[in-house]
């Protein structure tokens, strides 16, 4: 009979990353790789997704770096491709890619057409595309699971940062919607929803600099002081994707430093 701390481990699943070149992404990789997964880092920055993934081989495990845009579904189809052509398999899809493409907060009225089209394809429609394209791996292979990355700015008001907001709430749904129509297929379908991080495009939306970081969590009113890491990140992803979340389906994990 197999420990419990058996069944968090991932050894023999391999898993993709969008948005895994930095930030959140980069420490979902990275904790995947430790818990014993083989991992693909996919992004659309050659040089990060490189680096990232000879971070993975340190760990022991092998990587693959593909340059990916995941706005363009035959990019996507061909991650998921990829993957089993060049590792065997595709156990695990954890769409962490998204954000913004010109960090400036506007209010509902005074988005552009092309910005609103923007944030909810490469939030939303990007999810949606990836779940589809590892959904038809998985479903050949008899199971898997997905993790969709949404936000804790996901059904609430969000003022000047709207679009993104409607995107992730769109996540939320989606990820409840998938895991209903994918489970007699053995997929299992789960989000996580980060506070406030400081990523690249966090900071340049709000127009922070690095020694606002420590100060931020008391501005934020974070219950817990301060804000999150990647790394805060990762072992919910790996939660996730292993036996030990073998009865969870359709969820959404909030992780923000309180309430």
């Amino acid at each position: 009979m197999s420990s419990l701390l058996d069944r968090f481990k991932l050894d023999g699943q391999v898993a993709v990353v969008t948005g895994g070149g930095r930030g959140i992404g980069e420490g979902i990789a990275l904790g995947l790789a430790a818990a014993g997964a083989d991992v693909v880092v996919a992004a659309r920055r050659a040089n990060e997704v490189d680096a990232v993934a000879a971070k993975v081989r340190e760990l022991g495990r092998r990587a693959l770096a593909v340059k990916c845009d995941v706005m363009e579904m035959a990019q996507v189809q061909m991650l998921a491709e990829r993957t089993v052509d060049e590792l065997g398999k595709l156990t695990c899809w954890v769409s962490n890619a998204g954000g913004a493409d010109d960090r400036v907060p506007r209010t509902l009225l005074d988005v552009p057409e092309r910005q609103w089209d923007f944030q909810l394809n490469l939030n939303l429609k990007a999810v949606w595309s990836g779940a589809q394209a590892a959904a038809k791996v998985m479903k050949a292979a008899g199971g898997g699971t997905i993790i969709n990355i949404s936000s804790a700015t996901a059904g609430a008001a969000a003022p000047y940062n709207g679009p993104y907001a409607v995107a992730k709430s769109g996540v939320n749904n989606l990820t409840q919607t998938l895991a209903t129509e994918l489970a007699p297929f053995g997929i299992r379908v789960n989000g996580i929803s980060p506070g406030p991080i400081p990523t690249e495009v966090f900071m340049e939306f709000l127009k922070l600099k690095e020694e606002d970081i420590p100060a931020l969590g008391k501005r934020l009113q974070i219950p817990l002081g301060r804000v999150g890491t990647p790394e805060d990140i990762a072992p919910a992803v790996v939660f996730l994707a292993s036996a030990a979340s073998a009865w969870m389906t359709g969820q959404t994990i909030v992780i923000k430093g309180g309430p």
